[in-house]
């Protein structure tokens, strides 16, 4: 790779251009254009909108712009997230078994479950 394909492809991928299509433009494979950009670009470009990060020496890297772009990605990747606080329940309603994030104190599989027990006579 060039050093000119190699400033195209910065400047393409701070426009917001995903990897498939740098490597489209550039004749190059996506699978060298997103290696490029994971170990030279990826820390100073957003995570979620891709415009440019400013790092300050001596604290933590940024991954992301401002509160709202976190958020955003952190919502549209959920699987990204390493949940660890499962619990297994049994409804006090029905009796039947299931999983809860979270709260280690529930005891209905679903509000509607909730309400039959609260409104029951």
């Amino acid at each position: 790779m060039t050093h000119t394909e190699k400033e195209e492809i910065k400047a393409r991928r701070v426009a917001g251009q995903s990897y498939a299509a740098i490597a489209d433009a550039l004749g190059l494979r996506k699978d060298q254009v997103s290696a490029f950009c994971r170990r030279y670009i990826q820390k100073d470009i957003c995570l979620n909108c891709s415009k440019l990060l400013t790092q300050i020496k001596g604290r933590k890297p940024i991954k992301f712009c401002n509160a709202d772009c976190r958020t955003g990605w952190w919502n549209s990747h959920p699987s990204a997230v390493h949940r660890k606080a499962y619990y297994n329940f049994i409804c006090k309603c029905c009796g039947k078994e299931f999983m809860a994030y979270g709260n280690a104190k529930r005891k209905y599989c679903s509000h509607a479950c909730y309400i039959q027990v609260r409104f029951s006579k």
